[in-house]
């Protein structure tokens, strides 16, 4: 007789003991390597400036998806938003550089929306004419507008004024505190909570406040269901009276309004806007949705993890990165043990074994990663993300697929 484990469910406490075991761990890796910048709050700092841009570009590729259609214009959607940002956030304020960004990306949405869902065009080949044209755009739109302006010119905007900061004083300064006296798990658990609650920009509120209300809009009302419905089953869809177009329409247009936030972010985080400012965030965004299994909380753990280990390589460089191969050996030596408990697959966990052991041989053989392979770090993160990730993906059952009003019939 065959014993099968059932996976738990991801209630709060569970939740709750991950993340209090993925504390452990780093404290493991940084009291043995004497890494002190993999627990600490400026290193959670910027964490979130890189992974907040990618999350909401993710968030609006997730909206996109979930009604059916794929979104691979999210890099230029993002680029709209910086040039939109960068056109009214020196001229009024960045918070109008924010509505302006919100508008710039959702019209971008709403081109590919009028190209995949009216037309009819391939989704990938749409996503790919908006990037491109997006690009072209932005230069022309510099050129016209940032020329001859004090700061500006036709690669990058005036400087523009910044949105404020959140900080928690009295908390912030007991956290701080506490993460100087260096004790195991409790420094750690402190030094990371302070980066959560001082010199937090206040759009990474706002995108905290919008995965929450992705989640409860999609899972929670009718108009959620609705578009889940047209991603899923369209024909059925419009067989109970849905509008299948309409729906559509309205997640690709928020997608494309939360891609050009993301833009606004980044111009805000530099406090002015550059021509390649997103620098593939768009992708990285869409990569973080697929490992997220399109939805909100996986998306989010996704851009963390980018956003994580490319604040280890930005503010230690190789000395950090060189703590990050044990730590990932450690993570992919449980991860087999999982794979073989819940039956997954023998096969499976004895590869994450190998991979784990040559992560563990490259830690012990050298002492610091060298600067010319830092840069990859959050890139090839991502990919063995990915990679183990995979067997347990499923889009939505019509994502990517042309339809026609009517075959419901």
């Amino acid at each position: 007789m065959s014993l099968t484990i059932k996976r738990p469910k991801l209630s709060w406490p569970v939740i709750l003991l991950l993340i209090a075991a993925a504390i452990l761990l780093i404290a493991i890796v940084r009291t043995v390597s004497d890494a002190d910048d993999m627990a600490s709050a400026g290193t959670v700092r910027a964490a979130l400036r890189a992974a907040v841009p990618i999350g909401l570009a993710g968030l609006g590729g997730l909206w996109a998806e979930r009604a059916g259609v794929v979104n691979i214009g999210l890099e230029g959607m993002m680029i709209m938003g910086t040039i939109g940002a960068g056109w009214a956030g020196y001229q009024w304020g960045m918070w109008a550089g924010v509505v302006a960004a919100l508008a710039f990306g959702a019209i971008a949405g709403l081109l590919h929306a009028v190209a995949t869902v009216s037309f009819g065009v391939d989704h990938i080949v749409s996503g790919v004419a908006i990037n491109i044209i997006a690009t072209g755009a932005a230069q022309y739109l510099a050129a016209q507008w940032f020329t001859g302006k004090q700061g500006g010119g036709p690669t990058q905007s005036p400087p523009v004024d910044t949105l404020p900061s959140i900080t928690i004083p009295g908390v912030s300064d007991g956290l701080g505190k506490l993460a100087a006296h260096h004790w195991f798990f409790v420094s750690d658990l402190a030094a990371l909570l302070d980066g959560f609650v001082s010199q937090l920009s206040i759009l990474t509120v706002i995108a905290a406040l919008l995965f929450v209300l992705t989640w409860w809009v999609l899972w929670r009302t009718t108009f959620g269901l609705r578009i889940r419905s047209v991603g899923e089953a369209p024909a059925a869809a419009e067989s109970l009276g849905v509008d299948v177009y309409l729906y559509k329409y309205a997640a690709v247009i928020i997608s494309g309004a939360l891609a050009g936030l993301a833009g606004a972010f980044l111009v805000n985080d530099a406090t002015v806007y550059r021509e390649g400012q997103t620098g593939g965030r768009g992708y990285i965004g869409l990569a973080a949705m697929i490992f997220g299994n399109w939805r909100p909380g996986g998306l989010a753990t996704g851009a963390g993890l980018f956003g994580y280990t490319d604040a280890l390589r930005l503010r230690s460089g190789g000395a950090s990165v060189h703590a990050l191969l044990l730590l990932v050996a450690i993570v992919l030596i449980i991860a087999a043990v999982l794979f073989y408990r819940l039956r997954r697959s023998r096969g499976q966990a004895i590869g994450t074994v190998v991979f784990a052991l040559v992560m563990l041989a490259i830690y012990l053989l050298i002492d610091e990663v060298p600067d010319d392979f830092t840069g990859m770090t959050p890139y090839l993160a991502t990919l063995i993300v990915l990679s183990f990730a995979g067997g347990r993906l499923r889009p939505p059952a019509a994502d990517g697929q042309v339809y026609r009003k009517g075959s419901a019939g």
